[in-house]
């Protein structure tokens, strides 16, 4: 059993033998966990895929300590129809207020201290200035986990990527699903080649 810290008020763990966490033996550890709402499970743009993935999240949430989670949640307006997306992708998804919008039930159960952060377009600024600024704070390591794999996880990745070279970025491909699976591998590859490191 691995023993437990605190600091800068967030529990991290000793990291085990042959896991690397940082120059002093503790890190920070921050599970992204992205747009795990019903539209993109079984709602307007759901698919098996998705909807397969909802258990391997709630457990990668529940391997992190509960106030170390940041959640991201897609999010329109009654107009987005009429955005550069909805021009591109006419399906009605995530309108904030409905129950597509929502994050999945038992996935925001799991995390009910998640810092959530609603976005209008597939990657956030938000969340990159959010852990940017936990960064300064103390030495971290990013998971990201969610929906879907091949436009809103990899954006955030690359994005995060971009802002904070020198963090740990990492991805488990049994916690995300994409469009399709093809998508869903090219977009594993496209994060592998840019230094991301993906565990399947």
């Amino acid at each position: 059993m691995h023993r437990s810290a605190s600091v800068a008020g967030c529990r991290v763990f000793e990291a085990p033998a042959g896991v690397h966490f940082g120059r002093m033996g503790i890190m920070k550890r921050i599970l992204v966990v992205v747009d795990m709402q019903n539209d993109f499970i079984d709602g307007a743009l759901g698919t098996a895929e998705a909807a397969g993935i909802v258990d391997n999240v709630v457990r990668k949430i529940h391997s992190y300590p509960p106030d170390c989670i940041y959640a991201t949640r897609d999010t329109h307006g009654e107009n987005y129809l009429e955005t550069p997306e909805g021009k591109y992708l006419p399906v009605e998804h995530c309108i904030k207020g409905t129950e597509g919008w929502e994050i999945r039930k038992e996935v925001a159960q799991a995390m009910p201290e998640a810092v959530v952060v609603d976005k209008p377009v597939f990657g956030s600024e938000e969340l990159v200035q959010k852990l940017r600024e936990e960064s300064k704070k103390e030495e971290i390591e990013i998971e990201l986990a969610g929906l879907c794999t091949d436009i809103c996880v990899v954006t955030n990745v690359l994005l995060l990527k971009t802002a904070l070279p020198e963090v740990r970025i990492h991805v488990d491909a049994s916690c995300c699903a994409g469009v399709t699976p093809e998508s869903h591998a090219a977009a594993l590859l496209t994060m592998k080649m840019c230094q991301v490191e993906v565990e399947e």
